[in-house]
């Protein structure tokens, strides 16, 4: 390990993950947590696997507790009105029922409105519309596509003899497989990227004036681009197995009926949903075997060995859910207890808010042997990534894909690339991947 790779991950004492752990406030995190939070995890999960927070909810970190919540979505709630309330809007708005409130801010009426943050009958009508344009057959299609697009961006890196991990290559694959499924032109994708950072951003724990303000402008632009692109598709449809946008106007007419803001809403939601969590997936995957150099060369070596191109695929299906395991893209989630309840003994009150870690359930020892060594031949890898059960990421699959083309094939072209500076890390709690890692192709 090099002294660029030595600092990547810093190492945090137990004393000081105890500290921390002890005083646990996710509205006010020290830095070396966010740069480094699983040895606070570890403390949490031994000590206090049901954190009770300064603000009243809950903070759980055992994987069989995240299982427990997240299948009793009838008991524990997706939706965000009570919580994001208080968060998103100021006098007079932050008193229940918002969603009879009059100008309700646009983060408030976003992340309300949309698929991840609801309970059915919304989050069904919307979900199935969305699956049907992300069927098994649908996503196999768009393989020769994504094989082309990572391969012009290894070009453009092969010339110019490296650069940025993110911007260069993680960020751009996402940005463009939305776009393809949202029928955005491409040449109107480029301020996609900044508003989608920007609208996920707030959903921190610990949200500024500059960041909130930032994020209401960014779903404001989003929607007034939304309504033009929704207008000229009502008059120009796609097909529906492929566009999704498409699917859903049609949808709407069809019976399964979205209101104009539910459609809009959702359209922004898909965006973010398959944006930022796989620039993650994809980023942490190559900084991270920049990190594990054995794992690197054996991942290396089993790629170039593999007999047949199905071979491959398996190699990097189980390396792709070991990195989304070990280095979780989306580290939080969030419910709240719509009645009082029992979660494997431990009681929660009514109206009980309760946070997920899934970066701490995805290394439980209860579950994962040696959960802290990135293992790229791990089997039967039953991580939370994508969540579980009914909220379960709708696009996995093509998350997957995503991954394994992207970080495959870079790997099989730039087998010795190294970085050329530490990395530099987002600095959230909730999404964990970075925001710039400068690299060479010796």
């Amino acid at each position: 390990m090099n002294s660029l790779t030595a600092h990547i991950t810093p190492s945090l004492s137990s004393d000081r993950a105890q500290t921390i752990a002890h005083s646990l406030d996710l509205r006010a995190l020290p830095r070396d947590f966010l740069d480094n939070p699983y040895p606070v995890y570890v403390a949490l999960r031994e000590a206090e696997p049901f954190k009770r927070m300064p603000d009243g909810s809950y903070f759980l970190t055992r994987h069989a507790d995240l299982v427990a919540v997240y299948r009793d979505a009838k008991v524990f709630s997706s939706d965000k009105q009570v919580e994001f309330g208080p968060k998103y809007n100021h006098e007079p708005y932050n008193q229940p029922p918002y969603a009879t409130c009059s100008g309700v801010s646009p983060l408030f009426e976003h992340h309300t409105s949309s698929l991840v943050f609801n309970d059915p009958p919304l989050h069904t009508r919307v979900r199935r519309l969305i699956m049907g344009a992300l069927t098994r057959r649908a996503i196999e299609a768009m393989e020769p596509g994504l094989v082309l697009l990572v391969d012009s961006l290894l070009d453009k890196i092969e010339a110019q003899g490296g650069g940025d991990l993110i911007e260069d290559f993680a960020s751009a694959i996402p940005v463009e497989i939305i776009g393809n499924l949202l029928g955005v032109p491409h040449a109107e994708r480029e301020p996609l990227r900044g508003w989608s950072l920007a609208i996920l951003g707030a959903l921190e724990p610990a949200l500024s004036p500059e960041q909130e303000s930032l994020g209401n402008r960014s779903v404001s632009e989003f929607l007034a681009y939304l309504r033009k692109l929704v207008a000229d598709r009502r008059l120009h449809p796609g097909d529906p197995e492929h566009d999704v946008l498409t699917r859903l106007i049609q949808g709407e007419e069809n019976g399964d009926a979205l209101s104009e803001v539910e459609l809009l809403q959702n359209c922004v939601f898909l965006l973010n949903a398959g944006h930022e969590t796989t620039t993650n997936l994809i980023g942490n995957a190559l900084i991270s075997l920049q990190e594990w150099p054995k794992q690197r060369e054996q991942l290396k070596a089993d790629l170039k060995q593999a007999a047949s191109d199905e071979e491959r695929e398996q190699i990097m299906g189980l390396a792709v859910d070991e990195f989304l395991r070990f280095e979780s893209s989306n580290q939080l989630s969030n419910r709240r207890a719509v009645q009082a309840t029992q979660v494997n003994g431990v009681d929660l009150p009514a109206g009980a808010l309760v946070t997920l870690c899934i970066g701490a359930a995805n290394r439980d020892p209860a579950v994962y042997n040696n959960p802290e060594q990135l293992d790229l031949r791990r089997t039967g890898n039953k991580h939370l990534a994508f969540g579980f059960g009914v909220h379960q990421c709708a696009g996995l699959s093509l998350a997957r894909l995503e991954g394994r083309i992207a970080i495959g094939r870079f790997l099989q072209r730039f087998p010795n690339y190294q970085l050329t500076q530490a990395p530099v890390r987002g600095g959230r709690a909730r999404f964990r991947g970075f925001l710039h890692a400068p690299f060479s192709i010796p």
